[in-house]
């Protein structure tokens, strides 16, 4: 495969962008030598600048489950960026919106629109604060809910020697520039222990403003949370007066039309969404019961912005919503079928290949190999001390090569779209196969 346009661009971009791209995951720190640079997609499938075609499986880390360049999403675009592109007002399509997210939602009577995850969460734990009064947010190692300071600890990869005991974790800053002022009242407890919570609520629980949690790990690859585990979670928020606030930037509108509320028969206090819910657009949404979201009525918690609500976001977010729910919410159960499918072939894959041991982890559409002697990872701290991720680097690079695009990250998961196909599948397959095999 020649990449040399890809090449040219990467040296250009070196001398004009930090690293030669806009965030670090798509630069040098996963790519060998240099990232592919794409100029276009088309359903399940890239192109980039030196005509090299790909089965896209990243799907802009989530965002697209209808793919890329979906014709009804195209089709209204284009018909409503004539009209303009962003007004600041209220919008009679942002009603429409909200009127569809709260009929799926049976936890959510009220939504704000916001730009980015990041965003909506940092208003979410604002929100939290100012209806319950306490200060302290209580989070999990492993969950990252965007680039907030306060919440921006302990979601990177770490030596297994440096995360300190269970009962009492070290609160690592994942960046430099961050005061300890702000992240003082965060609390940071091990994922899917229920003991682990139940000391930790006991001490901080009545101080707590909220327990913030990703229904499944994310941002370690896909980690389920055990049964129950998550129940469990919000009866100790009710107990101890702690809001239960579910981040669903990954997994809502994409697990199901309720995302792991839904799934997993919960009802959270605050809910944030994002990737998916634009369909390749930047939009994002906070949501819950009416008496919660009225603290951001007037202002008394405060969440302004001139491209909250975006327009063409929007437009997006509803045809996306319309084909999803089309014909029983078919579009749902199809990418839940394809994730499942392309999971058992990889693991099929594994075991056939018999030279790399390694684990395949799904929850529908979200998908993720774990090269690992573990049968399981069902933590952050399974993950520092039991994935080799370089192994893992090396073969998402390897697999560009043979027309794959999985993010090289491990901390990422692969995704399924209802363009994708069992051709897309048996494809991929094959090639993770030749590069198993191609392997030391």
């Amino acid at each position: 495969m020649q990449t040399n346009a890809s090449g040219h661009l990467f040296a250009r971009a070196g001398k004009v962008l930090v690293e030669g791209v806009s965030s670090a995951s798509r630069g040098p720190v996963n790519y060998v030598p240099y990232p592919p640079y794409i100029r276009r997609g088309q359903g399940a499938r890239l192109w980039d600048v030196d005509g090299n075609e790909y089965i896209d499986w990243m799907l802009s880390f989530g965002a697209l489950p209808l793919g890329h360049a979906h014709p009804r999403i195209v089709e209204v675009v284009r018909e409503e960026v004539a009209n303009g592109t962003h007004f600041a007002t209220a919008l009679e399509v942002e009603v429409e919106v909200a009127e569809m997210i709260v009929g799926l939602l049976p936890h959510a009577d009220k939504i704000r629109f916001a730009n980015t995850g990041t965003e909506a969460c940092m208003a979410a734990v604002r929100l939290a604060r100012g209806v319950t009064g306490r200060r302290k947010i209580i989070k999990f190692e492993g969950h990252y809910h965007g680039w907030y300071d306060a919440l921006l600890v302990s979601t990177n990869p770490q030596l297994p020697t440096t995360l300190g005991h269970p009962n009492d974790p070290v609160r690592i800053p994942d960046s430099s520039g961050l005061t300890p002022g702000s992240w003082e009242d965060t609390v940071v407890v091990p994922w899917n222990d229920a003991e682990l919570l139940e000391r930790a609520m006991e001490t901080h629980g009545r101080e707590a403003a909220c327990v913030v949690t990703e229904g499944v790990i994310a941002n370690m690859g896909v980690i389920p949370p055990k049964p129950g585990y998550l129940q469990r979670v919000q009866e100790l928020c009710r107990h101890y007066g702690a809001l239960f606030y579910l981040d669903e930037t990954v997994t809502g509108f994409r697990l199901a039309p309720g995302g792991c509320a839904e799934l997993f028969g919960l009802e959270p206090d605050i809910t944030t969404y994002g990737k998916a819910l634009g369909q390749g657009f930047p939009i994002a949404a906070i949501a819950g019961p009416a008496e919660i979201m009225a603290g951001l009525e007037w202002g008394k918690v405060l969440h302004y912005g001139s491209h909250n609500a975006p327009r063409l976001g929007l437009y997006a977010a509803k045809t996306m919503l319309e084909e999803m729910l089309r014909d029983g919410h078919q579009g749902f159960s199809r990418l839940a079928a394809l994730g499942e499918r392309m999971a058992i072939r990889l693991s099929e894959v594994i075991g056939a290949s018999n030279r790399h041991p390694a684990v395949v982890q799904n929850v529908g559409s979200m998908f993720q190999l774990y090269f690992t002697e573990a049968e399981r990872i069902e933590t952050f701290r399974d993950f520092c001390a039991q994935v080799d991720r370089g192994k893992f680097r090396d073969m998402a690079n390897r697999l560009l090569r043979h027309g794959v695009y999985m993010s090289p990250s491990n901390t990422l998961h692969s995704l399924s779209c209802t363009a994708h196909t069992e051709a897309d599948i048996e494809a991929t397959a094959n090639a993770v196969g030749t590069v198993l095999d191609e392997m030391n």
